[in-house]
């Protein structure tokens, strides 16, 4: 399409205002139209054994992946284990409270 084309969908790039940091900061990374997970790179220390047990473990797919779902894991386990210990604590509750009504 070249620039005197009259079509509403051709831009000139020069007509789009400079983006700064602040305006990537902001915004949303998505893949396909979903809100992507976001991730942050961090530097982390780890046991040269752990790392070289996760790689062996890893193959292909990656041994950061399989850190970061073993990690991702371990936290839902403990929110799921919190959850339940206070399930049993309120039903312990209303099992001792019916057993003092009779």
């Amino acid at each position: 399409m070249n620039k005197d084309s009259t079509s509403e969908t051709f831009h000139d790039p020069d007509e789009y205002p400079e983006l700064a940091q602040a305006d990537f900061d902001r915004a949303t990374y998505r893949v396909n139209r979903q809100p992507a997970p976001h991730k942050k790179r961090i530097t982390i220390l780890l046991d040269a054994s752990l790392v070289d047990h996760f790689k062996a473990l890893a193959g292909e797919r990656g041994y950061q992946t399989l850190i970061n779902e073993t990690l991702r894991h371990a936290v839902e386990q403990e929110d799921l284990e919190a959850r339940l210990r206070r399930v049993i604590r309120e039903e312990m509750a209303r099992y001792s409270a019916s057993d003092s009504e009779s």
